[in-house]
């Protein structure tokens, strides 16, 4: 599955995902094969910051 390149886009796409797919995003990376060190520094270059107790980025 490719998934957006752009940062806003990358956010709301692996948010959407985990509210409705995904209880962590660990499982959400291991389904789609993305490394979670590299997610969660392209979005951290945004701004965005994941909260494992809410299960989204923000």
């Amino acid at each position: 599955m490719q998934i957006p390149q752009d940062p806003m886009m990358l956010m709301s796409f692996i948010n959407m995902k985990l509210r409705d797919n995904y209880d962590s995003l660990q499982s959400l990376c291991e389904d789609l094969e993305i490394d979670p060190d590299w997610l969660k520094a392209k979005l951290a270059d945004a701004g965005f910051e994941y909260s494992a107790e809410a299960n989204k980025f923000w």
